[in-house]
């Protein structure tokens, strides 16, 4: 049986570590494309350098040709500019867009039947741009987000609580800004909420952490921003795609009236499987929770308004 190919658009940090992270779990066959001459080349070569040690069989390639994407089963778009000190994912925003278009226009002439994760900030509008210059289907398109903020809130509760990672699980809605809307309520270790376990005081410290947990690292390196976790949060979603695992995660999908909210990418539960967004799954929210969302949905549609290209 062929392996899959995923495709990996922008050859930086993000880029780079979901290319090896891929290879690494061996999920198929990786193509790392960037417009920078000999950037993506040069990590795919070290990367495929590092296979008899991590004994791995999958093919790494690194390019500036989108010819070489050809016949993709994924593309993950983390092409753009990254955040620096003081910046607002906003600041982003028209560049990245116009970066996304060009990258999307190119890629789906190649891969027209691609699932593709989105990871451009600010996110849930160039998750949009990406659906309209792809013309995927919305089951085809997800923003990377929710995995990424949620996996934040549970390495915070996880350290607070002294306690295995594996044993937290956490929910986090609504956009990837200081917007996102963590969800305390529909959080726990080992089925037992975080309200029996730690006082409110302490969870609203970790929820405004998680809200501003990209900052916070952008301000400690200065010159970058957050890669790990970011991309290890694409490779969650690689996974189940790619291994119909139909696990529930947070993703930014698009929505056409769940939620209230028509016509947006906005974070909320999804199934991911091998037909890509099988179920946006609605949960029974409370008045604050739902006007939290709807806060945040807001603020998207203020963004996409605001889009120039």
């Amino acid at each position: 049986m062929a392996r899959k190919k995923i495709t990996v658009i922008g050859a930086g940090h993000v880029g780079a570590t979901v290319a090896q992270l891929v290879a690494y779990k061996q999920l198929g066959d990786v193509c790392l494309i960037d417009v920078v001459d000999g950037l993506p080349q040069g990590k795919a070569l070290d990367l495929l350098e590092s296979a008899p040690l991590e004994n791995f069989d999958s093919r790494v390639v690194g390019t500036n040709d989108y010819a070489d994407t050809d016949g993709s089963d994924i593309v993950v778009i983390t092409a753009g500019l990254a955040r620096k000190p003081g910046m607002t994912r906003e600041d982003l925003r028209d560049k990245n867009a116009g970066i996304v278009k060009s990258c999307c226009e190119e890629v789906i002439k190649h891969s027209p039947d691609c699932f593709m994760i989105v990871v451009t900030n600010p996110l849930d509008t160039m998750t949009y741009v990406a659906k309209k210059y792809t013309g995927l289907d919305k089951s085809r398109i997800v923003g990377m987000a929710g995995v990424l903020d949620s996996t934040r809130f549970r390495s915070f509760i996880a350290t607070e609580l002294d306690v295995s990672m594996e044993d937290v699980s956490a929910t986090v809605l609504g956009l990837h800004g200081e917007d996102m809307v963590p969800m305390p309520r529909l959080s726990s270790v080992a089925g037992i909420p975080i309200t029996e376990l730690l006082p409110k005081e302490k969870i609203d410290e970790m929820v405004e952490r998680t809200k501003f947990g990209g900052a916070e690292i952008v301000k400690l390196l200065k010159t970058g921003s957050a890669y790990y976790a970011p991309g290890a949060s694409v490779v969650n979603m690689v996974e189940s795609v790619l291994l119909e695992k139909n696990r529930l995660v947070a993703a930014a999908a698009y929505l056409e009236g769940e939620y209230g909210i028509d016509g947006l990418f906005m974070g909320v539960p999804v199934k991911l499987g091998a037909k890509g967004v099988e179920q946006v799954v609605e949960l029974n929210l409370t008045d604050e929770e739902k006007a939290a969302l709807h806060k945040s949905a807001e603020a998207v549609k203020h963004s996409m308004e605001s889009l120039k290209v």
